[in-house]
This record gives structure tokens, sequence and C-alpha cells, in this order.
């Protein structure tokens, strides 16, 4: 039998790849196991590990991770489905597979094709207070919120940011997390373009700057500010549609469309088209002309600060 784990998300798809195969190892010991990485593997080396029988267990699982480096396995993927020995287990471990490709397509026809994506980001904040009081700590929903906020919506990393903050204190607060978690550029843009739709222009700034000393590029800043002023157009011309429409129609959380809502709500049609036409000139000019690229962003948030 052949398992595929496939998906973004990381921290789910090595839990359930540790699951998987803890599980076996309780059943059939350490020796059935057999790992194979596809980087380094040939892909005769991949096939005898599926073909060959197990040695010293009634069972063999054999857990292959990112096979499809090797291009001759993806182009063989269906006569290696064949030659796997009835005695043998199979995981094929592939996270980010592209869905456009024959293989990804040929993966999903074996049977058992498991993909997991990002969790919403509306259920992260249960899902840390499980995760915490699973090992011993306490958390607020308030503030387990606010981590996300923080340092985003990828399992994996908050995971690791929740391990490190119970070392320091079990009790989890917003002030340990500000001390301990360094925010991620995308969370800390939203906070940007708040300062700045609040017409604060000065922490606007400031948070530009903090952007620039975590070597964050400009033109990757505006590329950020880019995709929150098309969710803010989004939401404007959606008008009083429900939260969850619009972040299904635009692809986007639906905690996201809320708080991008808040902002909508204080600016007019108008104010928005105009932001639209200023950012996509500061971001010509950065990429066509010889400008000080952080002079543009700065005089461009300031902009952005005095319309409101």
């Amino acid at each position: 039998m052949i398992t595929v784990l496939t998906g973004d998300n990381l921290y789910e798809l090595n839990r359930q790849l540790h699951k998987r195969v803890e599980s076996f190892v309780s059943e059939y010991g350490d020796l059935a196991v057999e790992k194979v990485d596809g980087e380094e593997a040939t892909y005769d080396a991949m096939l005898g590990a599926i073909e060959s029988q197990p040695f010293l267990a009634a069972r063999k699982l054999v857990v292959l991770r990112r096979p499809s480096v090797n291009k001759q396995f993806t182009e063989n993927i269906e006569y290696v489905a064949e030659r796997c020995a009835e005695s043998n287990e199979v995981i094929i471990f592939e996270p980010k597979l592209d869905k456009r490709t024959s293989y990804y397509k040929q993966l999903k026809k074996l049977g058992n094709f498991n993909e997991y994506s990002q969790s919403d980001t509306r259920d992260l904040p249960s899902w840390i207070a499980q995760y915490v009081k699973h090992e011993g700590g306490m958390i607020s929903f308030t503030d387990a919120r606010y981590l996300v906020d923080r340092v985003g919506p990828n399992q994996q990393l908050l995971a690791r940011e929740l391990d490190k903050l119970m070392v320091y204190d079990p009790q989890i607060t917003r002030q340990s997390i500000e001390l301990l978690c360094e925010p991620t550029p995308q969370s800390t843009i939203f906070q940007l373009l708040d300062a700045a739709f609040a017409g604060d222009a000065k922490r606007a700034i400031a948070l530009y700057e903090d952007q620039r000393r975590q070597r964050v590029e400009p033109l990757a800043i505006i590329g950020m500010v880019t995709w929150q002023l098309h969710l803010l157009s989004v939401v404007k011309a959606a008008r009083d549609q429900d939260s969850n429409l619009i972040a299904k129609d635009a692809k986007a959380s639906p905690y996201v469309i809320q708080k991008t809502k808040r902002i909508a709500d204080g600016l007019t049609l108008a104010q928005v088209r105009s932001l639209v036409t200023q950012v996509a000139d500061a971001d010509e000019k950065m990429k066509t002309t010889a400008v000080d690229a952080d002079m543009v962003m700065t005089g461009l948030i300031i902009r952005i600060a005095q319309m409101i």
C-alpha cells in the first residue's frame, strides 16, 4: 500500500509522518522501517527499497522523502506503484507539489492521498491554546490571536515559537511574546498600513524602518503593500457583503478580511482609487528608474497618512 503525504502545512505533514512511523515501529520494530532521501538516492535505489522483502520483520515501511527530485521516479510512478511488494507499506512525503503536473495527478490516483494545507487563521488561536495546554502551559485566547498576528499562520513556525516561549515561562503573555518573537514581514506590513491609514505617519515610518533593519527590501515591502491594497479594493467594492463570502472570492482568510474591513470603512472609494494609483506609480518608479527606493517608500507612506 502506498500513502501520499503532501501540502504546504509542514507542521501537520511532519506530525502525520511521525505518527505513522511510530505506530508502525510499535508493531513491527525499528528494523522494519527504511528511510530513503530522494535528493540522494538513485531511482534504482528507491525502486529496490519498494520491491525488496522485509528483513527480520513481518512487514516493512519505506519512507520516501521528496522522491520527485528524481525525474525518472516521477516519470515512472505508475510502474513504481505496481512494483510495491505486498508485504511493504510506502509513504511518499512530498511537500508543495505542483498540482499541474502529471506526477501530482498520478499520486492522487493511488488511493491513500492526504493533502494538508495551512490552517484557517480563525482556527489557529484555538489550536495554540490546545498545544500549550498539552505541553503544560497557559495562554489566553487574546494572546494566542496576538501571536498569530505577530508571527503569521505557519503552524510549524508557531509551534517553534510556542516551545521557545514555554521554556522562558509556561504562562505565555503578550509581554513574553513581544520579548521573544520577532514579527514576520507580512504581519508588520499590516501594522504599517494600519498606522498610515490612521494618519500616524511617525509610527508607520518607524515600522518601515524596522522592516529595513530586518533586511526586507523596499520592493518586497511594496509588493506586500500591493497585496494588502488589493484586498482593500476587493472589500471596498464588495460593500456590505458577508466577510466569509468575500474571503472565499478573494482566496484570503476571513480574519484578514475582517481586519481589512475596519480600514475600508474609514475610506471613500475615491481615496482607495487614489491609493492604488500612488502605489502603482511608486512601484513603477522603483523598478524603472535609478531612484532611492527608501525615499520613494517613506514619501509614499507619508502621503498615505496625510490623505486620511
